[in-house]
């Protein structure tokens, strides 16, 4: 009768492990299918399979030759999904650093120690097979006779050490990373995974009864932290999708956060606007009305630049200063930038009209420039900014203030780069601008749409598309 119950209750720990294992397999399937694209996600979801499979492999094959006191030379294969789902997991973190342009070297390294740790319990499994199926998986589980296989210490620690000390180096670098930049998402999923972490790894090595509560337990609290990660990380992208090109985002998902604010010397246009009348605007308005106003103007304005591929670079006041080439590159970046402004100047009309009145009236002034800009990171750890620096940027500024209520003022760099496509732009008149030594010839662009390649002749000297003929 006894061996009857003993045969039930392990029959039901395996199942409880398969579970777990289970678990762990759909946590990485998730991870894969909600963010494919990205190499954090990617090494998450390497790194819970590799539990899944370590458990799977553990409660179908190993166990029951464990039990019958069977372990071939080979049985230390039955490690390697365990060493992978600890050299994924610090790569993940090592990841996520990558990430933070402020992170420094020590971090990765304390990683890269850990992940050889991982590797070390990997080689010492596969040399010691007997000592790991004895002393170390499932320590203290209980035989068929019911009685403990008591431990030899000095045998467990040749596996338990060096996985305890990769974490505690996992530890390390995560505490080192979040006082230096203390980022709420990304704060709860560190902390969750280390703090489940310990739990998986005492699934490893607890009886067999204990093992998937252990486990699981260790699971659901990184499940947690990711979901909490993720609704934080969805809220910001929702947001900033107004003032960010959608690239952008899977720029830093596939290639880092440094592919995105590196600094370089790159060709892009820029494109300034602000409102004209605003100063009175908001001297006769209450300062709640006057934040519904700039709260609607940056929301037309962000989805007017992410739908042409820009980025919003600076807001003050009423001012909006938009990058097209940076930090993703665009080869018609000046194209862009006319059908962003004029966007810009459709959608800014339209809102002025709503929010003036008889005695209040407001307007909208574009510029346009392009050219060599420097662009890039700066700032302390705690303080970080994108900037760029050129003369396109000072230029599309000056003249953006020179330009009157519905005016697009271009710069004559960037009418030379778009001379190939046939655009509505008329000679505007020649300014003295602040900082320029001779005065800057500019151009004003119509309201006609900005997208058709000129064709060949019997064009009208006013160019409007659509109203050019070909013959035949």
């Amino acid at each position: 009768m006894t061996q009857v119950l003993h045969s039930l209750e392990t029959h039901g720990d395996a199942a409880a492990l398969l579970i777990v294992a289970l678990l762990a397999l759909g946590m990485a399937l998730a991870f894969v299918a909600a963010d494919r694209a990205s190499p954090i996600s990617r090494a998450m979801a390497a790194a819970l399979a590799a539990i899944g499979a370590a458990i799977g492999l553990n409660v179908t094959v190993a166990a029951p030759m464990h039990a019958r006191h069977d372990v071939p030379f080979w049985d230390g294969v039955f490690a390697i999904p365990e060493t992978l789902a600890f050299v994924c997991a610090f790569e993940w973190m090592l990841r996520i650093l990558r990430t933070d342009p402020a992170a420094d070297r020590v971090e990765q390294k304390l990683l890269r120690l850990a992940q050889a740790l991982a590797v070390f319990y990997g080689l010492a499994s596969l040399a010691f097979p007997d000592l790991r199926a004895h002393q170390f998986i499932n320590l203290l589980r209980h035989g068929a006779d019911g009685e403990a296989h008591d431990p030899v210490y000095p045998a467990f620690m040749l596996f338990a050490a060096p996985l305890a000390a990769g974490l505690l180096l996992a530890t390390v670098a995560g505490t080192r990373a979040h006082k230096r930049h203390r980022d709420p998402a990304e704060t709860r999923r560190g902390l969750a995974f280390l703090a489940g972490a310990p739990f998986l790894a005492l699934g490893m090595i607890l009886p067999v009864h204990a093992a998937p509560f252990a486990a699981a337990t260790g699971l659901l609290i990184f499940l947690v932290g990711a979901v909490q990660f993720h609704v934080i990380q969805g809220q910001r992208a929702a947001f900033m999708a107004r003032f960010l090109a959608p690239q952008v985002a899977q720029m830093v998902a596939r290639h880092g956060l440094h592919s995105a604010i590196g600094v370089r010397t790159v060709e892009l246009s820029v494109v300034c606007c602000d409102l004209r009348g605003f100063t009175a605007y908001a001297a006769a308005t209450t300062p709640q009305h006057v934040m519904e106003v700039l709260r609607e103007y940056y929301d037309e304005v962000g989805a007017a630049t992410a739908s042409h591929g820009g980025t919003v670079k600076d807001q003050a006041g009423d001012g909006v200063l938009i990058l097209i080439g940076a930090p993703l590159p665009f080869d018609d970046h000046g194209l862009r930038a006319l059908r962003l402004a004029r966007d810009i100047r459709s959608r800014g009309m339209r809102m002025a009209g709503l929010w003036s009145d008889g005695t209040l009236k407001l307007g909208i002034g574009v510029g346009v420039a392009s050219g060599t800009v420097t662009v890039g990171v700066i700032g302390a750890n705690s303080r970080l900014e994108y900037t760029a620096v050129g003369t396109a940027v000072n230029l599309a500024s000056r003249l953006c203030a020179e330009a009157a209520d519905g005016e697009i003022l271009v710069a004559p760099e960037t009418r030379a780069m778009t001379a190939s496509v046939e655009v509505a732009m008329t000679t505007a008149r020649a300014l003295q601008l602040k900082g320029f030594a001779k005065p800057v010839q500019t151009y004003s662009l119509s309201a006609t749409d900005v997208s058709r390649t000129r064709r060949a002749p019997h064009c009208s000297s006013e160019r409007i598309p659509g109203n050019c003929q070909t013959k035949s």
